[in-house]
């Protein structure tokens, strides 16, 4: 039971009580002595020597300086206001600034007073001055505790620098807590997986990510506390489909019959790549192995993901089943229902809408006819969730685009039937396969990696505001070819109103440059109503305008075969895969397409290298690789509330191999002992029993 001591409230640690704890629980989110254990330190310094004030330039990272506060003064009223002292040692003496928490750093730093001071060296004025220093009253007598010669640096807020827990503090109640309770810190992995992995011991490498001796020993306790966490969501995602696969049964698809057959040899308007075909098939073995499927599909914009779903609707259907296609958006859902309707063409099999917006008196007949099992393929909108959407026998879930649904909205159509479901989930957003593994581990991933035949490469081209006419002349050849065009403006949601006049500007130098009735435009924009932009839309499909100004991405989402150029303005302002997904809106007919990323002079090193990689290449795959370099996990759509991503330490961007193995190693336990009964995985079946308190199974996506 000692770890139960890692769940005492931070206010009983030493040096914390009421007041810190609550600051400690508010801004970090640290409630317990665990969270405080987990708070890692984000770098580390080399403490061992101090810096003459001569020595000091601007080019030194930040460095520790001792010496004696001379003077203090405040200077400056409201905004301008800043606490400025003069602080000195033997060979000089430099300004310290504040502008932050200036009444409480005036109680603490008095003149006369010797301070360890260290921060970062900067010349203001032709004078070396340090802004916000971290402060430590020097006492030689004093034993210093936890201060070794790597010494961490921990993440605060300025509120708890108010408390005196900056870094500084962090460290000294880091210090008392690892003093009080590492020994008596449990370990969580298995002796043999300890030994094979070559891993330190849990103690050692808290004790070492804290207060590391030397570098090599952080990097061993950095190893081990990565693998734990990359090992813990393996075990939990794969330990999960293990069971899903025992506990449920699935629908069997037996026969490949008349509706599949006909659609394929008479209606299917072009040959299947090899990619679709491998898919097909794979998820075909599914349906006939008799658990229930879980099958995550990814594929770029334009790949034929639809039409395969399509197929396996048309495979449930011959088995007396029925199906369901549900999108995030009612754009996105008409999108889908359009084109299956343009596909199987009339009667052949009954195929319905459902969304927000569809009148009562039509959704009564759906309903009944959902209910009596003469509908047998709805697409629509979360409205497929409601209690009153009741399926005769559903056998398929196709769900698009899933990071936008949360967990409960996917397990509400898992108790649509009494056998559950197959599932399969669509993805145009290429994800990289560490990204793959841990937020969809527990699912099989099946990948459409090549395009349609007669499908030509989007070229795309890097232009700067200076080359605009080079721009306008090359609208101009595509229209007089007959073809349409994309041009998209940022919106970012803090500054919508500057957007708005910045995409009113632009309306208006295109308006000049292509005037009625000569040309025409269609608009559209988040302030429009839901009729209008439709309306707007649909001149556009209808070839009645030839060019269409957009902000937002996903109201471009309409398929429109003879659009072939995308233009993207402020394009250094869209995240890579945004930038991916905008120019799969062209290149959807046989002609050649081109996006045009238009962009100011002066760009950043990450905004160079998201517009040098959409140039030079156009596998989403390799796109999502760089985005996860230059993102972080973190950011990538879906992982924030996917949940499983609780990630302290572990970067799913840099660790790589250290996943690859810890996944390895749960996939080879679970086939030696998927009970976890084996008395040398007792640790494991432990953290189960802990931890889960048995498993929810309406929550398994």
């Amino acid at each position: 039971m000692a770890e139960n001591i890692l769940k005492t409230p931070v206010e009983y640690l030493k040096g914390v009580g009421t007041q810190r704890a609550d600051i400690l629980k508010k801004d970090l989110g640290i409630f317990t002595y665990e969270d405080l254990l987990e708070h890692y330190p984000f770098r580390y310094i080399d403490r061992t020597r101090f810096y003459k004030i001569r020595e000091l330039n601007g080019e030194l990272p930040a460095v520790q300086v001792l010496g004696r506060i001379i003077s203090k003064d405040i200077i400056g009223e409201k905004q301008a206001k800043r606490l400025v002292a003069n602080f000195k040692d033997d060979t000089g003496s430099i300004e310290l600034v504040w502008f932050q928490s200036i009444k409480w750093m005036d109680k603490v730093i008095q003149p006369g007073s010797v301070f360890m001071i260290f921060g970062k060296p900067t010349i203001f004025n032709g004078r070396i001055s340090m802004t916000h220093p971290e402060l430590e009253l020097y006492q030689p007598k004093a034993e210093n505790k936890g201060n070794l010669s790597l010494q961490p640096v921990y993440s605060s807020t300025e509120k708890l620098k108010q408390f005196n827990l900056d870094s500084r503090g962090l460290q000294r109640i880091q210090a008392n807590l690892i003093d009080q309770v590492i020994r008596q810190v449990e370990e969580t992995l298995p002796e043999y997986i300890l030994r094979e992995h070559q891993l330190m011991n849990r103690q050692r490498s808290l004790f070492n990510i804290h207060f590391p001796d030397n570098a090599e020993l952080l990097r061993s306790a950095e190893r081990r506390l990565k693998f734990d966490e990359l090992f813990f969501i393996q075990l939990k995602l794969l330990r999960t489909k293990l069971l899903r696969t025992h506990k449920f049964k699935g629908n069997v698809f037996t026969s490949v019959g008349e509706k599949f057959n006909s659609f394929y040899s008479e209606k299917l308007p072009f040959e299947l790549t090899t990619a679709q075909k491998r898919v097909i098939k794979e998820i075909r073995q599914d349906t006939q192995r008799g658990i229930q499927m879980n099958r995550l599909l990814q594929g770029d914009v334009g790949s034929g993901k639809t039409v395969v779903a399509l197929m396996m609707m048309l495979l449930a259907i011959d088995n007396g089943f029925q199906a369901c296609l549900m999108a995030p958006t009612e754009i996105l859902a008409q999108q889908h229902y359009i084109s299956i309707k343009s596909l199987v063409g009339e009667d052949f099999t009954e195929v319905e809408l459902l969304t927000g917006s569809t009148p009562k008196k039509a959704r009564k007949v759906l309903h009944e006819n959902l209910e009596n099992g003469q509908l047998k393929i709805l697409v629509g909108t979360h409205a497929l969730i409601e209690d009153a959407v009741k399926f005769n026998n559903l056998g398929l879930v196709v769900i698009d685009e899933q990071h936008r649904f949360g967990v409960e909205q996917r397990a509400k159509l898992w108790r649509k039937n009494v056998i559950p479901p197959h599932v399969l989930v669509m993805t145009a957003t290429p994800i990289p396969r560490t990204l793959a593994m841990t937020l969809y581990g527990d699912l099989d991933i099946s990948i459409i990696d090549e395009l349609p035949a007669g499908r030509k490469p989007i070229k795309t081209v890097h232009m700067y505001h200076s080359q605009r006419l080079r721009m306008f002349g090359f609208m101009r050849e595509e229209i007089e070819k007959g073809r349409q065009i994309y041009i998209v403006y940022p919106l970012i949601k803090e500054s919508e109103k500057l957007d708005l006049l910045y995409l009113e500007a632009g309306i208006e130098a295109i308006s000049n440059e292509f005037p009625p009735p000569l040309f025409n435009i269609s608009i559209v924009h988040g302030k429009l109503t839901a009729k209008e932009k439709s309306s707007e839309m649909e001149r556009f499909v209808k070839k009645q305008t030839q060019i269409m100004v957009a902000t937002t991405v996903i109201e471009v989402g309409v398929n429109v075969p003879n659009a072939s150029v995308m233009i993207i303005e402020n394009a250094e302002r869209f995240g890579l895969s945004q930038l991916h997904q905008l120019r799969g809106r062209v290149g959807r007919g046989a002609e050649q397409s081109f996006c045009i990323l238009m962009s100011g002079n002066k760009l950043s090193s990450d905004a160079k290298v998201r517009l040098d990689t959409m140039v030079r290449t156009n596998d989403g795959f390799e796109i999502a690789e760089i985005d996860l370099q230059l993102r972080g996990p973190g950011n990538i759509e879906g992982t924030q509330q996917s949940g499983v991503l609780d990630l302290k330490l572990a970067d799913l961007a840099q660790d790589q191999q250290i996943l690859i193995e810890a996944r390895k190693a749960v996939i080879k336990i679970l086939e030696d002992d998927p009970e976890l009964k084996d008395e040398r995985n007792r640790l494991l079946h432990q953290y189960f029993e802990k931890r889960m308190g048995g498993i929810s199974w309406d929550k398994i996506s």
